[in-house]
């Protein structure tokens, strides 16, 4: 019953640090657009995050709970929960501090570090293509970014324009739902599939990805609230701390950071969708010329990003080695 109380929370907060995190900064970014109305940005984000799992697998969700460490064996379950732990807690301190980093690098380092403390075995060969192909995803948003608003600049302008403009950010932003509900969004799914089979099976080894939709339903809602929760201050900062946003630089962002993404999600490996859609923004900005990015704060961004990794498979591993000491 311990166990069981124990991943039931840390699900919960997991889920809502996703929010507050990654639904944040789409949802900001979504409302940076002339006239995007908020029901209709915030409504099309859970729709795609509760259908697309049903539809396109869940391939992204079994990387965090299959391939980082061998978390189908004996103490597998308990050191995934200690990894959880950590990443939440370092996204928290950071975002905290208005800074939104990759809760995606946090989840990674926490579990790979748990697991090793904990002495089961490390993929390490899956851990570095993971992060290879993690840290390969804002570049390729960083490019396409400044590729499409150097290319959106050439676009003859014609009265109908506005409009033009705002349907291709609403096609845009569908997409980039899509792209975060079939690879980023399912880090959630593997923490609320691991705790529903804690609370049926017990605590042991990690068991196949499931979760049923009621269960999807109320991860959605929870992930809602904490995106609700801290949309000023993380969402904000796409316009006022890193760039200065204009409607083409939004659309062109949201593309970058749904081709990055997808091309990811074909390898089956998790990538950050705040990183891209910050790399996309700015990449948009930048073609512009360098005074449209305000580089302090993407200097900010940059530093969390690289403290995100080290610290949380450093704590993960102190985390998995309590673990053998029990």
């Amino acid at each position: 019953m311990g166990w069981t109380l124990a991943f039931a929370v840390v699900a919960i907060l997991f889920v809502l640090a996703s929010g507050a995190n990654d639904g944040a900064t789409i949802i900001g970014l979504g409302l940076r657009f002339p006239r995007s109305p908020g029901w209709v940005v915030a409504v099309l984000l859970v729709a795609v995050l509760f259908a697309v799992p049903y539809l396109l697998g869940v391939a992204v969700a079994r990387t965090f709970t299959e391939r980082l460490a061998g978390l189908g064996t004996s103490g597998g379950a308990a050191a995934f929960l200690v990894g959880v732990v950590i990443a939440v807690a370092v996204v928290a301190v950071l975002t905290g501090r208005g800074l939104p980093t990759s809760l995606t690098l946090a989840v990674i380092g926490g579990i790979s570090g748990a697991g090793l403390g904990a002495g089961l075995p490390v993929s390490w060969r899956d851990l570095g293509t993971v992060l290879a192909i993690g840290a390969g995803a804002p570049l390729a948003g960083l490019a396409l970014g400044y590729l499409l608003g150097a290319v959106s600049r050439r676009v003859p302008s014609h009265r109908r324009m506005p409009r033009l403009v705002f349907t291709t950010h609403l096609l845009a932003y569908s997409a980039q739902c899509v792209a975060y509900a079939v690879n980023d969004g399912q880090k959630m799914i593997a923490v609320v599939s691991v705790a529903i089979g804690v609370s049926r099976h017990g605590l042991g080894g990690v068991g196949p990805v499931e979760v049923p939709p009621a269960w999807m339903a109320a991860l959605v809602a929870i992930f809602l609230a904490g995106a609700l929760t801290s949309l000023v201050r993380v969402g904000g900062r796409l316009g006022r701390g890193v760039v200065i946003t204009r409607p083409l630089h939004i659309v062109s962002a949201e593309t970058a950071a749904t081709g990055a993404v997808l091309g990811s999600s074909a390898l089956g490996s998790p990538v950050s969708m705040t990183q891209s859609i910050t790399a996309g923004v700015v990449g948009a900005a930048t073609s512009e010329g360098t005074r449209r990015v305000r580089w302090q704060g993407v200097v900010n961004v940059g530093t969390a990003w690289l403290v995100t990794l080290p610290s949380s498979m450093a704590l993960g591993c102190l985390g998995g080695l309590a673990l053998r000491l029990m």
